[in-house]
């Protein structure tokens, strides 16, 4: 395809999609209490999605993945969380 065909199918849900994010994060933002690694996670995220690299796709979801090889001798929790919350702390 060419970018013209690529921006007239893909641009209005790449719009659609900065706006809910946009809006959750003002939501974030406004709520009290503290944030946790989830959102310093998404914050680093779009940082690398602010590059111009071509590789900003595996390069956002390496910064949410646990980049770690050894297996966890137990889940810390029932189900994923969408980021890593780093090494454990002692």
């Amino acid at each position: 395809m060419t970018r013209q065909q690529v921006l007239d199918l893909y641009f209005m849900d790449a719009r659609c999609k900065l706006i809910e994010l946009a809006a959750f994060l003002d939501r974030v933002e406004r709520a009290e209490g503290e944030g946790d690694f989830r959102h310093k996670a998404l914050l680093k995220a779009l940082e690398v999605l602010s590059s111009r690299e071509p590789s900003r796709a595996r390069d956002v979801l390496m910064t949410l993945s646990d980049p770690t090889s050894e297996p966890l001798a137990a889940a810390p929790g029932k189900g994923a969380c969408g980021a890593w919350p780093g090494p454990p702390q002692s």
